[in-house]
């Protein structure tokens, strides 16, 4: 489990393709204290350190995650938002992010908002209804507070700012229109979709 702050932005070192999808990362963390089996969300996707030097750490991936999240477009030079998961006792600074992508959305637009970088990005439609204004959302590991949803009749989109501080530490420093970009609704809004039913049958 992850809190959606990015402690590290990696840099793809090499991708081997066969059988699973071997990827080397550099980053900044100190490897000494990462064990292999650990998770590390990787731009919002909860991977295991399966082998690790000073300096960078393997991870291997399925052909499923693959297709359900955009490390299919990743190579070599690519940013990867880092973030190593929760210990008991730590402080939850942004929201609770399991790092089971939900889907894949694509920035429509990016725009200068006040000092801030306003972001507009088009979910897919069956995880619009799990977005709502002032709620929590995961873009690409990072969690940000949606602010407002634009519902017409065949799309929805919703935008984010992003504060400077955000967009250096992060890899949103290099996303343009028409990227990419991994989806994790919040868990709670899941949650009360599927409670919904049970709540209008009492009702009835």
């Amino acid at each position: 489990m992850f809190t959606g702050l990015i402690q590290d932005v990696g840099v793809i070192r090499g991708i081997e393709r066969a059988g699973d999808t071997r990827i080397e990362i550099d980053t900044e963390f100190d490897m000494s204290e990462v064990a292999i089996g650990a998770s590390i969300a990787c731009s919002g996707i909860c991977l295991t350190v399966t082998d690790k030097k000073s300096g960078r750490f393997a991870v291997e991936v399925s052909a499923e995650t693959l297709s359900k999240t955009t490390l299919g477009d990743w190579e070599k030079g690519h940013f990867v938002n880092l973030e190593r998961s929760l210990k008991l006792g730590d402080e939850l600074g942004g929201h609770l992010v399991f790092g089971h992508v939900d889907g894949v959305a694509e920035i429509i637009s990016r725009l200068p908002d006040g000092d801030s970088t306003r972001f507009q990005i088009l979910p897919p439609r069956d995880l619009a209804k799990f977005i709502a204004p002032k709620g929590c959302i995961t873009i690409d590991g990072v969690s940000l507070t949606v602010n407002e949803v634009e519902v017409s009749a065949n799309k929805t989109i919703f935008g984010v700012n992003i504060i400077p501080h955000t967009l250096e530490h992060t890899g949103f420093g290099q996303t343009t229109p028409g990227d990419k970009v991994n989806l994790e609704v919040d868990m709670l809004a899941r949650y009360v979709a599927r409670l919904l039913p049970d709540i209008d049958e009492c009702k009835t």
